[in-house]
């Protein structure tokens, strides 16, 4: 148990709170459920997946009193602190009214003398330790006992609500960077997108064209292509580790979703002096995943990597004429223009999508001449460089911020983040007060302190 700061006493929750349980009447008994607003509030984990807000009043759906009846689940007053024991473990709200909640749950129920949100704010901060006092195999679960272990720091009631109200401020400030700041990725990808699609429509060398429309051909894929050719087929049991001997081969989990592609990890196979002269990637091969999920076949990338690699049957290899940029045709096929095109020919069953080579081969492609090609490479690599830095930046910035919730609760919690008060009532002799009253504590409201 951490120790206690100056004025605070370390105690076990269960001697300051009730531990609640929570239940589900059978599933398939209708009768013990009804829509939200028409019966009995109750909540499960799921209720607080992704929810930003303090408190919760209700859950996706209500029992009825027969279903409430019908299983272990308690009516828990306003105020309680709810705490998810199992899938996940670590989820807290404070209960806005009273609710019920099914057994992914040990509530708390506190008396008058500890503010809801300073239990809310402290549970957050021992989520760790919570989930190292839970035990199972399929999964962790945090059992009604051990949740009557957990450390507890009562704080005098005057210093819970100071505590309780600066954390309020900051960490709604907090959110709201970490807000802001979710809504540049999707920014991002938007300016990428728009960035090919004004490649690919003539828009981004306008100015070097001199204003003039764009006088471009639109062959087919298949005659701008010398060479195309899928890659060695390995199976799982073929691949190892890199090691002397064996040939670096690369597969479709390395081709990016955005751009590029990662070698690193890269597995090894045996292959014959004829298989990696055939398979051996050079500078500049276009590299297309014909079988993938279906969000993510058609990736492409420009091999720039080195020397002595080969690649995967679910990647198809293209060579081009001359006059044809390698770098073109993946932003043409990696442009809204490009994708709509892939989508048209993709052939896709429930979990599984392919782009066969014959399809590939007969879509048109846009082919500006070879100088405005070059062109559109540069600026399409400058603009995305910018975007790149952008991203790196934002990504320091979630770090950092990402940071700041778990430093404030430690320092809430060592005493640390507001003034104390040498008149305040120390908590001992709030916990003695408390002891005294707790025959009448199960049915009081742990809302803020009147102090």
């Amino acid at each position: 148990m951490n120790a206690a700061p100056l004025g605070w006493k370390a105690v076990a929750i269960s001697e300051v709170a009730q531990v609640v349980g929570g239940g589900t009447p059978p599933s398939k008994d209708q009768r013990c459920f009804a829509a939200p607003g028409q019966g009995i509030p109750w909540v499960t984990p799921a209720d607080l997946s992704g929810y930003k807000l303090q408190e919760i009043s209700r859950g996706s759906r209500d029992l009825t009193p027969a279903g409430l009846a019908a299983c272990s689940a308690k009516l828990l007053p306003a105020g309680a602190v709810l705490f998810s024991s199992r899938a996940p473990i670590g989820y807290v709200a404070i209960a806005g009214g009273p609710v019920a909640t099914n057994q992914g749950f040990k509530s708390f129920v506190f008396p008058e003398g500890i503010d809801s949100r300073f239990a809310y704010y402290q549970l957050r901060h021992i989520k760790p330790v919570a989930e190292a006092l839970a035990t199972g195999t399929t999964f962790k679960e945090l059992s009604g006992s051990a949740a009557a272990k957990l450390p507890f720091l009562l704080a005098p009631a005057s210093e819970q609500k100071r505590i309780a109200d600066k954390l309020d401020t900051v960490l709604t400030r907090v959110d709201a960077v970490n807000t802001r700041l979710a809504r540049v990725a999707p920014i991002l990808k938007r300016f990428r997108q728009s960035v090919l699609a004004a490649a690919t429509s003539g828009r981004l060398t306008e100015d070097w064209r001199g204003g003039q429309s764009p006088d471009w051909n639109q062959p087919l894929f298949a005659e701008v292509v010398v060479e195309s050719l899928t890659g060695l087929v390995r199976s799982a049991s073929e691949q190892f580790s890199i090691k002397d001997g064996l040939v670096p081969y690369l597969k479709m989990n390395s081709v990016g979703e955005m751009w590029g592609y990662e070698c690193v990890d890269l597995p090894g196979v045996h292959c014959s002096a004829e298989e990696f002269k055939r398979y051996e990637l050079r500078q500049g091969d276009w590299l297309f995943n014909t079988r993938n999920s279906v969000e993510l076949v058609g990736k492409s990338c420009v091999w720039n990597g080195p020397a002595g690699v080969v690649f995967n049957n679910n990647l198809l290899r293209a060579r081009f004429h001359s006059g044809i940029n390698p770098m073109w045709v993946e932003i043409f096929f990696r442009s809204p223009k490009g994708r709509d095109l892939l989508a048209a020919v993709k052939s896709a069953t429930t979990s599984v999508a392919a782009i066969y080579q014959r399809s590939l081969m007969g879509l048109p492609i846009l082919r500006p001449p070879e100088e405005e090609q070059t062109e559109i490479v540069r600026r399409v690599e400058t603009l995305f460089n910018f975007a790149d830095r952008l991203e790196a930046r934002l990504q320091t910035a979630q770090s950092a911020t990402g940071r700041l919730t778990p430093a404030l609760l430690a320092k809430a919690f060592r005493g640390e983040l507001v003034p104390q008060d040498p008149n305040d009532e120390p908590a001992i002799d709030l916990l003695r007060r408390l002891q005294q009253e707790a025959p009448s504590t199960s049915t009081r409201r742990g809302r803020k302190s009147a102090v």
